[in-house]
């Protein structure tokens, strides 16, 4: 399933801003994975980005979407996926927030974020996130009793320092998936706790805030050099998917 519109960002030989992979899995849960690709429509001229940032953490979440494939797999779940850069537009932010389309995200500057018109700011919002934003209220409107799982990952170096944190399991205003997740963590090969790198107060669980309410709901942030490659990233997302499938309340899967 995917969704696919008239588009002035992105050309028709791109392909549409969002898709979903195996929209009829079965499980008791949704995959999304906002910062997927790094992609920039070839419109926007590479937002001015020299090669090094063009294909940095700064574009997307690298061996997230690996993660959450491997997740979808072993689930049986669907998987929403943004196609586009969240420097074109971030798909975990409110159209009002300015970090939807950074000028500049910790020291890299983004040349064609800068001074953005309020014409150019909406066309981004109308043409990248409302779809990503139609398509997942669609599949979890279809699924009442699914819970929300977002997957993402960080850098191991913010600012120039390390970051001890492996995985985080983020929550906004619900708790609960969160807390059972971290209380099975033992069998995921790195440490987990609850709200690391980054919490609700930073502003990271704008998908949760939006489309979690009444769903039990959880973020989950890999530190990216544990999920480098397809093996690493296969195991990863094989473990987060036991423990989630066994930290799912049991009203959420009826």
């Amino acid at each position: 399933m995917t969704s696919a519109s008239d588009s002035s960002i992105l050309a028709p030989g791109e392909g549409p801003p969002v898709e979903c992979l195996n929209p009829d899995g079965q499980a008791p849960v949704v995959l999304v994975c906002e910062h997927a690709s790094g992609f920039i429509p070839a419109a926007l001229h590479d937002l001015g980005l020299s090669d090094p940032d063009r294909w940095s953490h700064a574009a997307w979440d690298p061996g997230a979407l690996q993660v959450a494939e491997a997740m979808a797999s072993a689930l049986d779940a669907p998987l929403v996926v943004s196609r586009v850069s969240r420097l074109v537009y971030d798909c975990n932010r409110p159209p009002e927030a300015e970090n939807a389309m950074p000028a500049r995200t910790e020291t890299i500057e983004i040349p064609g974020n800068r001074d953005l018109l309020p014409a150019a700011r909406e066309a981004r919002v109308q043409e990248i996130y409302e779809p990503f934003r139609r398509m997942l209220e669609g599949l979890l409107a279809a699924r009442p009793g699914a819970a929300l799982v977002t997957v993402h990952s960080f850098t191991p170096v913010w600012f120039g320092e390390p970051r001890e944190a492996e995985i985080g399991l983020l929550h906004d205003e619900d708790a609960r998936l969160a807390t059972a997740m971290l209380a099975k963590s033992a069998i995921l090969p790195a440490r987990a706790a609850l709200n690391v790198p980054y919490s609700a107060a930073d502003g990271v669980t704008h998908t949760l805030r939006l489309h979690g309410r009444g769903r039990q709901n959880v973020m989950i942030e890999i530190r990216n050099d544990l999920i480098a490659d397809e093996g690493t990233a296969q195991a990863m997302g094989g473990a987060l998917a036991a423990v989630c499938i066994a930290s799912i309340a049991p009203e959420a899967a009826e």
